[in-house]
């Protein structure tokens, strides 16, 4: 283990940084917002921030991150919706009297005594479920890092055209700059322009440099791009895709995609439970 494992900040030293960036973006944020801050608030150098979880599709800070947004939704100090938002529960909460030590054991003593009650079926669905969320997430990401190159660039084409994209077109051309194809987004059914992509399916991490070979093959055939990863971008590259001046470039990482799969139904079912209640009230009205 080098030293810059050891310098991956624990949950547990992010879960006040937490509060404290949300509470900097005025109370609710999406991940990626309270992510950049955490970073900032803790000062994280990019070698840190570009090191994976195992081969996963994140970074380790944002995945031990997740366990601080976890740790203070269940403590009652955050909450979350559908759309991805985090937001305080109280944008009074006072910064000053929390302690990181006593939320890890408040919450480790209330899972304890949930597991011991058999009653409590609402939280160990919601384990299960969250098993089951990490383990197709694993399970498509996997698969997705064993396609071919050419079915990746397909399945970009197809991912971009269930997202409303026209005429869109694989170039697969190894001499074109690092462009996989070209398509059209369109906004509103009014709005258009020209989309030049890149598909990039590896467990690593984006650099800086390859953005701006792209955007260098990009000179003068479009003033938008989109890199589609099953990877990470590096900080550097992040700034490099919105830097001031250039022309700008979407990114999408391999957390994003697997979700843009299962939003799209795109090779994810999703199967509904069937939940029977017995209505005994109903009864003694007959």
């Amino acid at each position: 283990m080098n030293r810059a494992t050891h310098s991956i900040p624990t949950f547990d030293s992010m879960l006040l940084p937490t509060i404290q960036a949300l509470q900097m973006l005025g109370g609710s944020g999406t991940t990626e917002e309270i992510y950049d801050r955490v970073a900032q608030i803790l000062n994280l150098p990019d070698e840190v921030l570009d090191i994976p979880h195992g081969n996963k599709s994140q970074s380790a800070v944002e995945y031990r991150l997740g366990w601080s947004r976890t740790y203070l939704k269940k403590y009652g100090l955050l909450q979350n919706s559908s759309r991805g938002v985090w937001s305080l529960v109280s944008t009074s909460i006072d910064f000053d009297i929390l302690d990181a030590k006593e939320i890890v054991k408040v919450v480790r003593d209330t899972d304890k005594k949930k597991v011991m009650q058999p009653d409590n079926l609402n939280e160990n669905v919601e384990a299960v479920e969250t098993l089951e969320e990490l383990a197709w997430h694993q399970q498509l990401h996997q698969i997705l890092l064993s396609l071919e190159p050419s079915a990746f660039e397909r399945l970009a084409q197809r991912l971009l055209r269930e997202s409303g994209f026209i005429q869109v077109q694989v170039t697969g051309k190894s001499a074109d700059g690092g462009i996989d194809g070209v398509g059209i987004a369109r906004i509103s059914g009014f709005l258009s322009f020209h989309v030049l992509f890149q598909c990039k399916r590896y467990q690593g991490s984006v650099t800086a440099s390859q953005i701006r070979d792209f955007r260098g093959a990009m000179q003068g055939r479009t003033d938008k791009g989109l890199f589609i990863t099953t990877g990470t971008f590096t900080r550097d590259a992040v700034k490099e895709a919105t830097r001031d001046g250039a022309p700008p470039i979407d990114l999408i990482d391999g957390e994003q995609l697997v979700q843009r799969l299962k939003e799209l139904g795109l090779g994810v079912k999703i199967k509904m439970i069937e939940s029977v209640e017995v209505d005994a009230s109903w009864f003694t009205k007959i």
